[in-house]
């Protein structure tokens, strides 16, 4: 076969191209499906770049809700700690604003 972008002969199980390194075989990010061309798979015909964004997208999301839980913990202990001096008011507060926001 022959490069699409600078036209030299490249061998039909080649992922990149000798020459320009073009890449030659492309594979679905859903089915895994390769093909010569990318954008949509032949297969499935999932869009390749849509398919990405929504992973990292999910993949942030889940990662900002580990995030906000840790920093929920880590107040929490923070507030048992400081107990002696602050006579447990944060801590209180903590409670019952973190209720109401459950609520929501």
């Amino acid at each position: 076969m022959n490069c699409p972008k600078c036209g030299s002969e490249a061998r039909d199980i080649a992922r990149f191209c000798p020459r320009c390194h073009a890449t030659l075989r492309y594979e679905c990010p859903s089915c895994h499906h390769e093909q010569r061309h990318g954008g949509t798979c032949e297969k499935c015909g999932v869009d390749f770049l849509k398919y990405i964004n929504a992973v990292v997208a999910a993949k942030k999301n889940e990662a900002d809700a580990a995030r906000e839980r840790l920093e929920q913990r880590s107040n929490l202990v923070k507030n048992l700690l400081f107990v002696p001096f602050t006579m447990g008011i944060p801590l209180i507060r903590n409670l019952l604003v973190g209720s109401s926001k459950d609520r929501r």
